[in-house]
């Protein structure tokens, strides 16, 4: 499990909230090798969350093809400084990780 945490941002003006979030991550596709030609096994994220004091605001589904230490940035409307965004990821070896900040 990465035990770096997400860096998120979140900004809002004109009553949209904008976030952005690096995801510290390896995502292994399951088709690479190492240097002794092993195949490295699949190591991705499936689902992620993002939630507004609590209430979902985003909800997706990763796979094989999103890159290494993912960016992720989105919009939505509604949100008030100091609110709340949390971001919560599962893997498909079932662990997962939940960071949060506040809205600037």
């Amino acid at each position: 499990m990465s035990t770096k945490p997400m860096r998120i941002r979140a900004s809002v003006k004109d009553g949209v909230t904008e976030v952005k979030a690096l995801i510290a991550h390896e995502m292994e596709t399951g088709q690479r090798k190492d240097a002794n030609g092993a195949v490295i096994p699949a190591w991705f994220i499936t689902e992620l969350t993002a939630t507004h004091n609590g209430k979902p605001v985003l909800v997706s589904e990763f796979g094989t093809a999103v890159s290494k230490n993912p960016y992720l940035a989105f919009r939505f409307k509604g949100g008030a400084a100091g609110d709340k965004i949390a971001i919560s990821w599962k893997d498909n070896k079932g662990e997962s990780r939940t960071d949060e900040a506040a809205i600037a």
